[in-house]
């Protein structure tokens, strides 16, 4: 995510017609389309379903401009065609006439991808818990060959203070609800960024929960959605997909890591960094949120964002996972 508090150019989302978007789609790919482009629900990009002349459908990804830089949109594209050379269960995109899949137009950047159906993954059996286990440990055994070029590092003292700051320089419009804010949120980054030193960081999804996990009778599990992609812990990747905090899930965290550990060794020790990666999760997600601001779309989905009231009760929730926070680093961990 862009750090900058300037609106981002979203002028070239304007042009993004129907016929626009079906030109686009021809030029890359070197391969005629059909009349049809429907547009599919996306908060960030713009995203449409476009069908190929032979009937082959296809979804065009446009970035929306500012969010991430060329060189951080061509680490998605690389990592998941890496994946896809080694044979994991994602949705990798398409080679374009170039050679490459993410292209430009007029200073927009887009990729296509292969249309894939499925559904999302509800409740996982014994059996789908130890497969996503050992999807993610596959799926971080190529994150550790090597770094991105230009995504966030995901630690208290790299992204987490970017959105902390994003958010004091224009979005707590109180003085004093910004200086509670900010005495909480400080609380909490001295007790956590020391857990994060010298800790291994490699390629993650960065959003993996199971909406972002695709499901089709008699075939593997499929990984989707690397938009925000990060360099960050591997345990990053296994929180989100509990039902609840680590003491309420003990027997679905056993299977996961009983399918991880079959392909790649987790440091037990750092399960106790899910609760402060959820307090960087919260952070995240009143960012991005911020962020959306801007568009002008997040704003109806929910009219009193950033009022008094929606800041008093964060401060509140901040202040709870504080203690959340306390509690799970001073106390044993359980026996998984």
């Amino acid at each position: 995510m862009s750090n900058t508090t300037a609106p981002p150019d979203l002028s070239g989302f304007s042009h993004l017609v129907p016929e626009h978007v079906l030109d686009l789609v021809e030029a890359a790919l070197g391969r005629r389309t059909t009349s049809i482009c429907r547009p599919l629900t996306s908060y960030i990009n713009r995203v449409y379903e476009v069908e190929l002349e032979d009937g082959e459908k296809v979804v065009a990804k446009f970035y929306r401009p500012g969010r991430w830089s060329p060189e951080a949109l061509q680490d998605e594209q690389d990592f998941l065609l890496e994946l896809q050379s080694d044979e994991l269960p994602v949705i990798a995109p398409l080679l374009c006439n170039d050679g490459n899949p993410l292209q430009c137009s007029d200073g927009m950047y887009f990729a296509v991808f292969p249309k894939r159906g499925g559904r999302a993954l509800d409740e996982p059996d014994k059996a789908q818990w130890r497969e996503i286990g050992r999807l993610l440990a596959r799926v971080h055994v190529v994150g550790a060959r090597h770094k991105t070029r230009d995504r966030i590092l995901m630690a208290p003292d790299a992204s987490t203070e970017d959105h902390i700051q994003y958010l004091l320089d224009d979005h707590i419009s109180r003085p004093d609800l910004r200086d509670r804010f900010e005495e909480t949120v400080d609380n909490v980054l001295e007790v956590i960024t020391p857990l994060f030193e010298d800790l291994e960081t490699i390629r993650i999804h960065g959003d993996c929960h199971k909406n972002n996990m695709i499901w089709r009778p008699d075939e593997p599990l499929s990984l989707i959605d690397f938009d925000d992609m990060a360099e960050g812990p591997a345990v990053q990747d296994l929180w989100m997909l509990l039902p609840g905090r680590l003491h309420d899930s003990l027997p679905e965290a056993a299977m996961l890591l009983e399918g991880y550990e079959t392909f790649r060794t987790l440091n037990r020790a750092n399960l106790r960094l899910i609760e402060p990666l959820r307090f960087m999760r919260m952070i995240h997600y009143l960012a991005w949120c911020a962020h959306q601001q801007y568009d002008g779309g997040f704003s109806r989905l929910s009219p009193d964002w950033g009022s008094a009231a929606f800041w008093q009760a964060e401060i509140n929730t901040l202040n709870e996972q504080q203690y959340a926070i306390l509690e799970a680093i001073n106390s044993p961990l359980p026996l998984i």
